[in-house]
This record gives structure tokens, sequence and C-alpha cells, in this order.
């Protein structure tokens, strides 16, 4: 009997185990459970807040995308090229976003500069080597403007007069090529600047006061942490913008492959007339090239098809036909491109390699 029971209650143990739930990143992530994870940044981010776009427009097509909303910053391409699981949030994170799903990312939102330096080794990802194995899903428009502008109390009228007077201004600069070349044109250099009596501080301090100069990008007039010292410093104070010289924007145009073209009128408080500067646009939605063909393609349907929802976000997305499947030669995704093609929309802004 004791060996009949001892038989029964090894039986009951192993359907147990048989039947057990798997680990949850297993059975709950992942293309095939249609729970896809995405990398993005916080939801007030542009990243962010596109990768939610994402996750409503897949919806109706029966997915439930898990967006992880600390993907972000130079890491972000990484983490989906190496199929990386999300770094644990951050006290600070941890405030204003919420939790990143346990599981490897699938695709992601990103910055299309950053998508193309990631691809090509370049820039800020010169010391990774080319990630090859990135493909794009979908280019999505949002309008960057590159912006100059000092207080409308100084009476600096031209960045020259900073080293030719060496005037001991604070500058908030953003941490990127073209902040420096702006500033080398000038032959403004941190250590000199600082001799003056005067420093250079990046956007996103949190110590503001006593700025004079502003030298950054502006996606819109949004709190977005990219744009926010336009939105902040421009309501607190009056600016006044300066044009750059045209040589100048020539130069920055053909290093960081933006467009030379105006700021409109009021895009920010105190800019009274358009300014002439480099331009672009550009949020990629992207994965690997070991995506399903299958996923890639409903990816790239679900966003043309449910493209009125980008309007309604923290910042003026679109989609533009023309430019969708172009990332200044990062491959298209074949499932993507299988899309674009049923819908006509290849070369019919250009080649591939815009």
């Amino acid at each position: 009997m004791r060996g009949r029971y001892s038989l029964a209650a090894l039986t009951c143990i192993l359907l147990g185990m048989l039947f057990m739930p798997r680990p949850a990143a297993a059975q709950e992530y992942g293309y095939a459970a249609k729970r896809p994870v995405i990398g993005g940044a916080c939801p007030g981010c542009p990243w962010g807040a596109l990768a939610d776009k994402v996750k409503a427009a897949m919806k109706p097509a029966g997915y439930d995308v898990q967006v992880c909303y600390n993907c972000s910053g130079i890491d972000s391409v990484r983490i989906v090229a190496e199929r990386r699981t999300p770094l644990p949030l951050t006290p600070q994170q941890a405030a204003d976003r919420p939790p990143s799903p346990k599981a490897p990312v699938d695709f992601g939102v990103v910055n299309l500069d950053f998508l193309v330096d990631a691809y090509r080794g370049a820039g800020r990802y010169k010391a990774d080597g080319p990630r090859t194995n990135l493909r794009l899903i979908a280019r999505i428009e949002d309008p960057n403007y590159y912006l100059v502008a000092v207080r409308a109390d100084s009476w600096i009228t031209d960045l020259a007069q900073i080293k030719e007077r060496r005037l001991p201004v604070k500058i908030l600069a953003e941490d990127s090529l073209r902040a420096d070349m702006v500033l080398d044109f000038y032959g403004i250099n941190a250590k000199e600047l600082e001799a003056w009596g005067g420093s250079r501080v990046s956007t996103d301090a949190t110590n503001r006061n006593g700025f004079d100069v502003i030298v950054c990008f502006a996606n819109s007039l949004n709190n977005t942490p990219e744009s926010n010292v336009w939105y902040e410093l421009s309501q607190k104070g009056n600016l006044r913008f300066l044009q750059l010289p045209d040589d100048l924007l020539a130069d920055m145009a053909k290093a960081s492959e933006w467009e030379i073209g105006n700021a409109p009128v009021n895009l920010i408080r105190g800019m009274e007339k358009p300014v002439k500067t480099i331009i672009t646009s550009g949020t990629a939605i992207y994965g690997r090239a070991d995506m399903p063909e299958q996923f890639a393609y409903d990816v790239a349907r679900a966003m043309d098809e449910q493209k009125r929802l980008l309007i309604f976000s923290l910042i003026p997305f679109s989609y533009n036909p023309d430019v969708v499947w172009q990332a200044r030669g990062v491959p298209l995704h074949p499932g993507a491109e299988r899309y674009y093609r049923e819908k006509g929309y290849v070369n019919r802004g250009g080649s591939l390699a815009r």
C-alpha cells in the first residue's frame, strides 16, 4: 500500500511540475505572445511619447506592446541591438514613470541621428563600431530647429563679442557636435571662458539662473527634457534670437546631415521673426534584422492606418509616406519594406539613402 501511495504522490508531483507556470519573461513577452517590448524614454520625453503611440496603434492588430520607459540616452540603441533587458529604474526615474518589463527589448524608438550613428559606428557610437543588425521600421516626422539666443537685456548682438571683449558669460549649451561647432566658430572654448569668469553649462543643468547665452535645438515649445530649457527660460525672461552666419550654417548642415531652413515666427516667446537655421525631422521606430518579417509588416501597417493618433501627442508628430521608409541609408526591415511597396510609398520621396 505504501508503495502505491508513494507512486501516486510521485505522479502528482511530476504532473504538477509539468503544468506549473513557466517563467514570466518566457511566457508573457515577445513576438509570439503578441506582447513585444519596445524601448523608449520617459512618458514626457519624445521617445516615450512615440512609444506610447506605437502601443496604441498596435492594439487593434491584437498586440499588447510593453513599454520600457528607461531604455533611453546613449544606451538606447545598444539595448535594442544587443537584445538586453531594461536596467532597473533609478530612484529619480521611479518617481515619474512605470517600471520596465523584465524581458529582452524587441524593438525601439530613438532619434534618427542616434540610429544613423549607431548603424554606421559614428559620432557618439564611434567606439562601438557599426551595428549593422539595426533595421528601420518607420520614420516619423517631428520638426527640430537649431537656435541660439541671448538675454534681451544684454547688449550681445553677435557671439563674436564674447571673445573680443572677454565677456564673463554663462553659456547654456547642449552636448553635441552642433553646439561645439557654434562655439568653435567664434573661438570660444571652456578653458578661456572660465579664465574670463564665465562658464559653459549643460542645458540639462537644474541651475539655469544667471544665464547669458543658450545654444540648443528645440523640437517645439514643450516641457520635454530635450527642449524645456526654451520652455522655461523664454517664459521667465525675455530672449533675443541670433542669426548665425551662412557659412557656419552650411558647415553645420553638412556635418549633421540636417537642412537649412527657417524656424517659424513665434515658435518660442520672443521669436518675433523667422530665424534662418539648420532644421531636421525624424524619430525612428526600429528593430533588429532578426525581427520576424510579419511583425515588422504589422508595425509599419499599424503606424500608417492609425497615423491620426500621432497628432494627439506631446510632440507634433506626423506621418509622411515620402520619408517614412528612409533613414539616411539605414536599411529597411524586409517586413516594413513589403508593406511600403504594397502601398506605393517606396521611391515616392527619393532614394533609400535620403
